[in-house]
Parts: structure tokens; sequence; C-alpha cells
């Protein structure tokens, strides 16, 4: 297996991860959770959505919450530099054989959605309606505050597949997992605008999305908003957290809405911008690539995830057999 080279020179300007959109049972319920539970900002409402933004955001959304009977993940958005990216990308699309549609989204600029090789769903735009950033507005600074979108994970059955593709779309790999001794890829944590990733892709039952992760202030918005789920009724809910990773060196917590999709909230990740920066290798028997001090995660934050719509899940190419906390607590 050999390392995916990043394409200096793509088809089109991805600039960062941008937005996603989820399917969700009852918009009232979800619509509480994210602002009361997590501390996001309610842009607008509609009758079918609800458009939210983190503190620091210009755009009119970040995360969009859409009706549907079915709890599913509808896109994951990404931003690229200029409307010509957008056409530049239909190009691209058409010559290589990916599945795409142009749409007209409200609140965004020239937008085209497709579904990349792995079946991952995803829609890009060049722009968004402007709305007031609220960074400096403290006194609404609720539960963890969460401050901007940062980036996207999701399950594949193939990584080594989904990493060919997108790095040969610019974005760069700045850390992975590999079998012990070899590069034989298990995760890929790649990104375009500087820092640790805006998408990432780990092996297991696929396409899924894991989670999407917004950054916050600091530790402490991260221990406010454990307390506010636990007092709002969502200590439950929190799937894994408070810890360290040791890829990214984030401090996380991962919780649950009430569909079951899962948002991370994190902070401290570092810079990844000069181009002679090398990955940061983990060996997949690593525990402390995930967790640097606390227990592992429990198996419904390893096997648990979001579907896409009209995609089927196929079991993955590689066989994994991670060590859960239901494992650890057997042993101790």
């Amino acid at each position: 297996m050999t390392l995916p080279t990043t394409n200096r020179e793509p088809a089109f300007d991805i600039t960062r991860a941008s937005h996603v959109r989820l399917g969700c049972t009852d918009l009232e319920a979800s619509r509480d959770f994210y602002r009361d539970t997590i501390g996001l900002v309610v842009t607008e409402e509609t009758d079918t959505a609800i458009y939210l933004r983190g503190l620091e955001e210009a755009a009119h959304h970040s995360l969009v919450l859409e009706f549907s009977p079915e709890a599913k993940a509808h896109r994951v958005g990404l931003r690229v530099r200029e409307a010509q990216d957008v056409l530049n990308a239909e190009k691209y699309f058409k010559a290589v054989g990916i599945e795409y549609e142009r749409v007209e989204v409200e609140h965004q600029g020239p937008t085209l959605r497709f579904r990349d090789p792995v079946g991952t769903l995803m829609e890009i735009t060049s722009e968004m309606s402007l709305v007031e950033r609220k960074m400096a507005s403290f006194d609404e600074f609720v539960a963890g505050a969460p401050q901007r979108l940062d980036h996207y994970q999701v399950v594949t059955y193939d990584v080594q597949e989904a990493t060919d593709f997108w790095t040969g779309l610019g974005m760069r790999m700045s850390e992975y997992t590999a079998k012990d001794g070899t590069d034989e890829l298990w995760g890929s944590w790649m990104e375009v605008k500087g820092n640790t990733h805006d998408l990432v892709f780990t092996n297991g039952r696929g396409p899924r999305l894991h989670h999407f992760a917004f950054t916050v202030p600091d530790a402490t918005h991260i221990i406010h908003a454990a307390d506010v789920a636990g007092a709002r009724g969502f200590g439950q809910e929190i799937d894994r957290g408070p810890g360290r990773h040791g890829i990214s060196n984030a401090l996380f917590l991962y919780l649950r809405d009430p569909d079951q999709h899962r948002i991370e909230l994190f902070t401290t990740h570092y810079q990844f911008i000069d181009l002679e920066d090398e990955p940061i290798r983990w060996d997949v028997s690593n525990p402390k690539r995930a967790q640097q001090w606390g227990m592992p995660a429990s198996r419904r934050w390893f096997f648990e995830a979001s579907e896409f719509p009209g995609e089927n899940v196929i079991d993955p190419t590689l066989t994994a057999t991670p060590d859960t906390l239901e494992d650890y607590l057997q042993l101790h």
C-alpha cells in the first residue's frame, strides 16, 4: 500500500468544511437540543427546516435540521472558493463519471450535489447569505458556546478509495491510522483550511456519518456543556468524553441528539499549514490514537452512525475489532 499524494492543482478549489443537513423526526425537539443543550444560534425557522450556526459564524447556517420521517444524514457540505469552482466541479465530475446535480438551495449560492466514490452524499457551494457574527455577544454564550463548524467524520467500507479521491481534489492528509508496520489505511484525517482536518474517513460499515464537530472557546465550555446536558435530561446522551484524543490533540465531548445523530464539541487543534509538514502516523493497535487518558469508548461510539438516504451500507474491506468500554470493564 502507498500513501495517497495530494494534488496541488485540483480541478476546483475547496476551502473548508461548511455545513451539514440532518433529517429530523421532530424539528422542535431537535431545535431545542441544538439551541439550549449545545448552544448554537438559531438563524431562521420554517415549517420544514431550521437553520443554525455557531457564534462566530457570519454564514447563514452550518447546521440545517430538515423534517423527515427517517433520521438520516442528508448531506455533508463543503465550501469552494467562488462560483467558477462550482462550474469546474461540474465539468470534472462529468469527465470522471461522478453522479451530480445542480440544485437551487435557500440562502446558498450555486450549489452542486454529488455522491463520492464510497457513497458519501455531499454538496458544495460558493457562497451563503450573511448574518451577524455573535462572537462578542458573551451574554448569549450558553452551554458549550460553539463557535464554528470544523469537520466531519464519515465511516466508510474503503478508507483507501475515499482518501485517494479526496486527496486528488486537493485535501492534505494530516494524520492517519494504519495496520501495524504497514501503510494499510484504517483512517485518514484530511484538511484544506490549515488545521488537522475538515473531512475524516474511518474504517467500518458505510457510508455513514459518524459525527460533525464544532469548536468551542476552551475546556471550561466542554465541561459546562456536559453539565447542561445532564441538567436538561441528556446526561445519558453523552456518548464519549470529556477526553483527550491523540489524533489531532483535541479535548472532546460527544453527544447524541434526539434522533441519535452525533455531534462533537472540541478545542485545541493545532496548525497544519506548511507544505513540508508530513502526516502523523498511528498504529491501529495504539490506544493513545483515540484516547490519551481515561477509558475507551463504548460499543455504540464505535459501531453506531447516521446512514445516508438511499445508500446501501456495505461491510468494510478491513475487519476491525476495537477495544471497547464494555470489553475494558469485563477485564477490570
